[in-house]
Formats: C-alpha cells, sequence, structure tokens
C-alpha cells in the first residue's frame, strides 16, 4: 500500500533480519553452554567425591603351601612393599618366604638358648616381637627388612625369577621398579639382651611391648605378668656413646601391686603414654592400673566388659594406644575409651566407657591384626572369615569369607601400606590378597553425623585434618564448616540488608537527583574493592579496634539510630524557610555531621556503658566470669518492646493522635509529635527492664549461646567486613528496581495526599519487590561464597556455636586453608572436593530458589 507521499510500506533490511537471527542463534548456544557448564562442573564434583564411599576391594589373590613352616607359628609380618613375609616359631627358627609365590628364603633365626618360650608379644609394626621365658626373663627382638635400592646393572648373576617382577638369589628378593632400578629387599634379625621382668622368677604369663618413639628420647614400653600375678612395667631405654660409639641400655622398674585371686591373665596391655596397663582374663574382667606416677603405681579399677558367658577372645590397642578393641566369643567387637566420669567408681576418677559398637562375626573372634598407618584393623573368626574394618568410621570395608574349610588362622597381618593381608594357616598353608581399599576413614557418619572421637568426653561434630603424629584420628566431619558457611552469612546480612535497602529508598525517593548521581557510583565502586584487602583490613585494624572499644561498638547500634530520629525530629521544627534552604546538599552533610556525633558520643559514653552493663570488663563478662545476664537481656528485648509498644499506641490512640497533630501548626505539631516518640521510648524502656527481671528470674542467660567468649578475630568481625562487601550489591541492585517503578504510580499516590515515606513503602517498595528480592539473594550468593574476608578475619576455627564473638570456619575457606596440604587423591583431597560440591550446591539451590520467588513477585507486579 503506497500512502499520500508515494512511500510503499517500510520493509526491514535485509542485514538487520540476519543479525537479528545471528545473535538468536549466539544468545541460544551461549546460554546451553553455560548449563553444559554447570552440569561439567556437578559432574566433576561427583567423579572426584563418588570413590570416598567405595568400600575395599580383593585386586589379586595367591593361595600356596609353606615348603617349612616353624614349630608353632607365633606370628607374621610383611615388608612395606608385599614382597617378604615372615613368621617366628616358639623355638626361635624364622621361616621367610616370598609373599606372592610362597618361594622360601633363607634367613637367620633367633637364638633363644634353649629356653621355653611362655609368652609371646609382637608390636603394631609386626617386626618387633617380644619373648617371655619360663625363668622369668624377656628377650626382645626385632625381624628387619632391609631395603637398598640398586641400579638395574646390579642385578646379581643366577638369580631365579619368581614372577614377572621379582627374582631371587636364594636370601634376597629383587624386584624391577620404574626409573631402570631394582629394589633389594632381604631378612635380619637382631635380639636384645636379657631382661630380669620378673621379680620373682616366675614364668611370664602375659605380656606387651610398645615402642615409643615420639619425643627426644625413643624408648620400649615392656610390661609382663608372671604366673604368681606379680607384673612389671618397664621402661627400656638405649643410648649411645657419641665419643665410643657404644651403646648401652637402661631400664627403669614400675613394680604393680599383686593381682590376688584372681584366674591367670589371658591378656596384657599397656598405652603408648606408659600411664595405663591393663590385665584381662578370659571371663572379660580387666584390672586396670594407673601408672602415671611411676613410685605410686595403684590398681584404679576392675570391671567387666562382656556378659557373663561370653570369653574374651581379642583385646588390643589401635594405632595411638586409645582406642581398646575387645572381641569376644560371641562375635561382638566393641570399642572402649578411657575417659573421666563423675560417676566413675574407680579411684582415679576414669572409666572404660563402650562408645563404638562394629557390626558382629557370626561364630567368635579369633584373630586381630592392626594397622600401622591409621585406625584400620582386621578381625578373624573361627568360621574362617577375615574382616577389614575401620575404627573411627565403623564400617566394614570388605569382607573375605568361608576361606578355607576345616583350617583355622593361626596368624593374620595387614601390609603396613594397607595394600594387602596375610592369613597364615595351622595346616601350613598361606593365603595373600592384594587390596584396594582407598578412603578407609570416610563414611556418611565421619562425614555429616557426630563421631565418638579418641579424648574426647562425648560424640561431636568436629573437623581437624591433620595431627602431630602418625596416631593422630582425622575428624572430618563437614557440618562446622556448613554451619560456620550459614553463621558467617547470617550475620554479615543481619548487617548489610536494612542498611544496603534504607539506603536504596532513600536514595531513590528522597535524595536530589545531582546528589543520587554522585552517591551511587561511589556505591557501586566499593563493590570492586578486592575482597582480600577488606580481609587484611578487618583482621589488621577493624579487630583489634573493635576488641578495644567493644563496648562503644555495641552502644552504637542505639546511639546511632536514635540520634538520627532525634535529628528528623529536631528539623521538623526549623521554620519552613530556613528547611527549604538547607534543603539538598547541606541536608545530606548534616546527616554526616549527625553520624560522626553519635559515634564520638558512643565512643564517649563507652566506658560508662561497659562499667553500669557489664561490671567495667566485657570480655570477663561474656565469659561469665562476673555480673549477671540482666542487663544484656535487656538490651536484646528493647527493641521488640519498641515494636509492640508502637504498635499498641497506633492501635488505640493513633488515629486520633494523627488528627490532632495535623490540626496544629508548626513547629508545635513536630514538638508534639516528637514528645509522643518519647513516651513511646521509656515505656519500652520500662517494659524491657521488667521483661529481662523476669527473664532472669526464670534463667535465662544469654552467654554460652548468642553471645559467649571473646575472641578477636570473630564473626562480628566477618559480619562487619563481609557486609561492606555486600551492601554495594544490594544497595545497586535494590536502587535499579526502585527507579524502574513507572512515576505515575508516585504521582498517583502523592496525589491522593500519601507522604513521601508513605508512598515508598505502600507502592513503590511492592512493585519493586521482584528486583529488591533479587539483589538481597545475590548479595546472600556472594556471601555464602566469599572466602578471603572469612579466611582473614573469622579465626578459622571450625565451631558450632551462635556465639558473636566466636570465630568459625566456612567451606570456602576451608578449602582454601587447606587444599594446599591435601595430597592429590588423597582422603582429604576428596573430602574438599566434596565441601566444593556443597557449596556449589547451596548457591544453586538458593539462585533456584530466588529465580522462582522473582517470578511470582514479578507477576503480582506486572498486574499493577
Amino acid at each position: 500500500m503506497i500512502d499520500s507521499r508515494g512511500r510503499g510500506p517500510k520493509k526491514t533490511r535485509a542485514w538487520v533480519l540476519l543479525a537479528d537471527k545471528l545473535a538468536d542463534r549466539v544468545i541460544t548456544v551461549g546460554g546451553i553452554l553455560v548449563i553444559a557448564a554447570v552440569l561439567g562442573m556437578m559432574v566433576f564434583f561427583l567423579y572426584e567425591v563418588a570413590p570416598l564411599f567405595k568400600g575395599g576391594s580383593v585386586k589379586s589373590e595367591w593361595s600356596y603351601r609353606l615348603e617349612r613352616t616353624p614349630k608353632s607359628p607365633l606370628g607374621v609380618c610383611a615388608d612395606d612393599y608385599n614382597t617378604i613375609a615372615a613368621t617366628v616359631g616358639r623355638d626361635g627358627e624364622v621361616v621367610a618366604w616370598h609373599v606372592k609365590t610362597g618361594r622360601a628364603l633363607d634367613s637367620d633365626s633367633f637364638d633363644l638358648d634353649g629356653k621355653d618360650v611362655t609368652a609371646f608379644s609382637q608390636a603394631i609394626n609386626g617386626s618387633d616381637i617380644a619373648f617371655g621365658f619360663s625363668d622369668g626373663t624377656v628377650r626382645l627382638g626385632k625381624i628387619r627388612f632391609e631395603t637398598e635400592v640398586l641400579p638395574a646393572g646390579e642385578l646379581p648373576k643366577g638369580t631365579m625369577e619368581l614372577d614377572e617382577r621379582d627374582r631371587t638369589d636364594g636370601r634376597s628378593v629383587f624386584s624391577l621398579i620404574p626409573g631402570d632400578q631394582i629394589r633389594r629387599v632381604s631378612v635380619a634379625v637382631e635380639m636384645d639382651e636379657e631382661i630380669q621382668a620378673s621379680t620373682t622368677g616366675s614364668p611370664i604369663a602375659a605380656m606387651d611391648h610398645r615402642i615409643v618413639d615420639f619425643g627426644e628420647k625413643p624408648k620400649k614400653l615392656l610390661l609382663v605378668l608372671d604366673a604368681r600375678g606379680a607384673g612389671t612395667l618397664s621402661s627400656v631405654e638405649s643410648k649411645l656413646n657419641l665419643f665410643t660409639r657404644k651403646a648401652s641400655t637402661e631400664i627403669s622398674n614400675t613394680i604393680l601391686p599383686r593381682l590376688e585371686k584372681t584366674t591367670p591373665a589371658a591378656f596384657a596391655l599397656v598405652n603408648d603414654l606408659g600411664d595405663s596397663v591393663y590385665f584381662a582374663e578370659e571371663s572379660g574382667k580387666v584390672h586396670r592400673y594407673n601408672t602415671a606416677a611411676e613410685d605410686k603405681p595403684f590398681l584404679a579399677e576392675t570391671v567387666t566388659l562382656l556378659p557373663a558367658g561370653v570369653k574374651l577372645t581379642e583385646f588390643g590397642f589401635l594405632l595411638g594406644g586409645r582406642s581398646l578393641v575387645v572381641g569376644g566369643s560371641d562375635g561382638s567387637l566393641t570399642v572402649y575409651f578411657l575417659l573421666k566420669r563423675d560417676d566413675a567408681r574407680s579411684k582415679d576418677g576414669a572409666t572404660l566407657v563402650p562408645t563404638r559398637e562394629f557390626e558382629p562375626h557370626g561364630e567368635a573372634v579369633t584373630g586381630l591384626s592392626l594397622s600401622r598407618r591409621d585406625k584400620t584393623f582386621a578381625t578373624s573368626d573361627s568360621g574362617e572369615n577375615i574382616w577389614i574394618r575401620h575404627g573411627t568410621s565403623q564400617k566394614t570395608i570388605l569382607r573375605l569369607t568361608q576361606l578355607k574349610e576345616g583350617e583355622r588362622i593361626r596368624a593374620l597381618s595387614l601390609s603396613p601400606r594397607l595394600d594387602g593381608i596375610l592369613a597364615l594357616y595351622n595346616d601350613g598353608t598361606a593365603r595373600f590378597w592384594e587390596l584396594d581399599i582407598p578412603h578407609p576413614e570416610a563414611s556418611l557418619r565421619t562425614l555429616l553425623g557426630e563421631v565418638w572421637y579418641e579424648g574426647y568426653p562425648e560424640p561431636s561434630y568436629t573437623w581437624q585434618s591433620t595431627g602431630a603424629t602418625d596416631a593422630f584420628e582425622p575428624k572430618l566431619s563437614i557440618r562446622p564448616l556448613i554451619f560456620g558457611t550459614i553463621k558467617a552469612t547470617f550475620y554479615s546480612l543481619l548487617f548489610a540488608i536494612p542498611l544496603a535497602l534504607l539506603a536504596a529508598i532513600y536514595t531513590s525517593e528522597f535524595l536530589p537527583h545531582r546528589i543520587r548521581s554522585k552517591v551511587k557510583p561511589m556505591m557501586e565502586i566499593m563493590a570492586s574493592l578486592p575482597s582480600v584487602v577488606l580481609g587484611f583490613v578487618a583482621a589488621l585494624v577493624l579487630a583489634p579496634v573493635v576488641e578495644t572499644w567493644i563496648a562503644a561498638v555495641i552502644l552504637v547500634f542505639a546511639v546511632l539510630p536514635l540520634s538520627l530520629i532525634f535529628s528528623a525530629y529536631l528539623w521538623q521544627m526549623l521554620p519552613p524557610k530556613a528547611a527549604l534552604r538547607l534543603q539538598g546538599i547541606p541536608k545530606f552533610c548534616l546527616m554526616f555531621v549527625v553520624v560522626g556525633a553519635a559515634l564520638y558520643l558512643s565512643y564517649l559514653s563507652g566506658p560508662a556503658f561497659e562499667k553500669l552493663f557489664f561490671g567495667g570488663d566485657f570480655r570477663a563478662w561474656v565469659s561469665s566470669d562476673k555480673g549477671s545476664s540482666a542487663p544484656f537481656l535487656f538490651l536484646m528485648s528493647l527493641p521488640a518492646m519498641a515494636l509492640v509498644v508502637g504498635f499498641g499506641a497506633s492501635r488505640l490512640f493513633g488515629y486520633r493522635f494523627n488528627r490532632y497533630v495535623k490540626s496544629i501548626d508548626m513547629p508545635y505539631s513536630a514538638f508534639l509529635d516528637m514528645l509522643r516518640w518519647l513516651g513511646i521510648a521509656v515505656a519500652a524502656l520500662v517494659l524491657s527492664y521488667l521483661a529481662a527481671v523476669v527473664a532472669q528470674a526464670l534463667g535465662a542467660d544469654p552467654r554460652g549461646g548468642f553471645v559467649g567468649t571473646y575472641v578477636q578475630r570473630n564473626t562480628l568481625i566477618v559480619g562487619f567486613a563481609m557486609g561492606f562487601a555486600v551492601i554495594p550489591i544490594i544497595y545497586t541492585l535494590a536502587e535499579d528496581a526502585l527507579n524502574a517503578v513507572p512515576e505515575h504510580l508516585r504521582s498517583a499516590s502523592l496525589g491522593c495526599g500519601a507522604t513521601l515515606w508513605q508512598t515508598a513503602v505502600w507502592i513503590v517498595l511492592p512493585t519493586a519487590v521482584s528486583g529488591v528480592f533479587s539483589a538481597v539473594m545475590i548479595g546472600m550468593g556472594r556471601a555464602v561464597g566469599e572466602t578471603m574476608i572469612v579466611v582473614m578475619s573469622a579465626g578459622n576455627t571450625p565451631l558450632m556455636d551462635w556465639n558473636v564473638f566466636n570465630g568459625l570456619r566456612a567451606l570456602s575457606a576451608n578449602i582454601a586453608v587447606e587444599l594446599p596440604e591435601a595430597p592429590k587423591d588423597g582422603t582429604l583431597y576428596r573430602v574438599l572436593f566434596l565441601t566444593a560440591l556443597v557449596l556449589f550446591s547451596m548457591t544453586f539451590v538458593i539462585n533456584t530458589v530466588a529465580e522462582v520467588v522473582r517470578q511470582r513477585f514479578r507477576k503480582r507486579s506486572m498486574q499493577l
């Protein structure tokens, strides 16, 4: 159709249509790629986390009959590389063989001088052993696996092939290893001098010994119980003379009170510290001695650990000497801790407490082998089943069932690196399983549940990934980290949301345009400040200042808003001409003057406030060292009471009062309104005081809950610093949403007689609620994922309490702190990926919920 000017219909140019289609495709592809990237991250996290929950598996298995076996084998052990195994008999003969083929190897034996062995002990490392003899003497020995790495060219001639990796010359085994090298492994034995352990010269009935290798002077602890019930704890320490290069042995003995009228002890145990000694009978009765004072040992308690009719079949300490494993003839397996208890009937106030129950065997527990690297252990039963478990996670990692029917397991040994297990049978056969046990300490229980850790009085949620010794028990509960993230986010948003939203409302609805054009860019620049700078300032500047002036900081939360309210009433009393002349920049600057005056007033009043409410020492008060709870209860109830009084006054006489105020002239109406406000404040003060007195009488005390022990880098500092980082984000987005409200809605409201404040609260804010909500949720997402501020100013203490004056550790901060120390593919490494997955999921859920809610608000806003 042609118009009056002779022009035809307008057509969109071809390049515009092409550009539109291209943009549509690019945006679509970009969106798909974003979704794919998010899903890819999720899949990668799951891939890294999944092995945590994988059980153990058998990679290979070998079974063979040994070419020779010693007389009555007492124990078995293997080297670190599962190359050579060795067992020792009652006559001291040592038999060594290739682990995977059973080929016999030459080895030396222990010379026992023909003495009759009546007791035997094998340390947790498997190599250190002790023989107890019928004449009351003891000799300590060691089966040492000597390892040496040689160039490939130094392989001896005439060696025999054992398998594709190993060869032997009859005494040593040579293994091909990467780097064109050969590892030589051989067996050697050592025997110490004889020790007269029994003071009566009676046969040794039960014994135990420990290799204590922490501290400046490594030593050996030797515990013996002779046939007459006399017990002795000996400390054996070797010293080397640096001049003569000769070694000497020093022995100190602690004589234990004699056990009277008891059946012979079947087991003897001493812990790694040597301050607790145990003698256990088959009936399950355990006699515990306190040997902390070497010159005054005493029988601390006698307790029965098993039900009547159940025999004690296994009794031993896990690595570290704190977890006592008790196995019974009914297949039960329990771990006990020695803990202080108020109701303990012992002489030292401590007693054995059952802390962990394991899945029971179907038959009597007959074998126990302990790992030397963690809390893993293996048990066997009379049905020839072997179960591998972990002491902390309490999970059964692997079951090897019905292994060799009709033959009992004589000895059991977990490999030093937890990559195999060796069983020696009564008929001279042996079986070796090569295992894959990647993360025995990880389970849903240890990651999310309460665990009763060694040395703790009760189950707890604890994060502590590393310790000072190999015996340390990793504590990998991520609940304190999740709690710390929520706590940091809550307190930072509690500080940031009111300030940011009120600032956005003021800037959008009350501030002149020319000032607004300056303020908003400044706030947006604040959002660009690096979080590491904020954390640095918070930790080194803000934290010490707040600690010094904590009373003034608390006071400013009341003084600042009250000062602004009071100044607002004074502003209303100004003559109209003066008020108009001071509008704009002068009024804006006067607000900063009021803020500065309020801060200075708080600074001056801080010491008096601290003395009046907290006895002059706030930090001592929060630690419950002085003062009562009433002052803080008064402060806590004051805002609530102010709301209650204000709402009640408004409902009772607010309409009539407002009509009367409007009927009189300024400044009298403003003065009368200020008197109303002062009346509400006085009534709130009186009600808060009464509420605090009643609450204190009922036993309420915020100390130990919302407030508690004060540390310098705490949640309050995190709230200030992270709030400073979040406020610009919430402010900018909320202010944009408020400005986007159509102007005709404001005009209509003002035309109906509403004030600017009424228009902002009842018209503008509900219309822009979808954008405001999005601003808050984006700010929450920033707070949840914040890292450096939390790392530098929170103290990095993974605690689970709401105390605002205590520290915390968030998920993101934990990743930053722990990742450099986490071995690749180790348990800690994968647990950190789990925390990353949890953090990713939290932000994903928060953003998804926020978008759903925002869409609902948007639909409602579109109807206006």
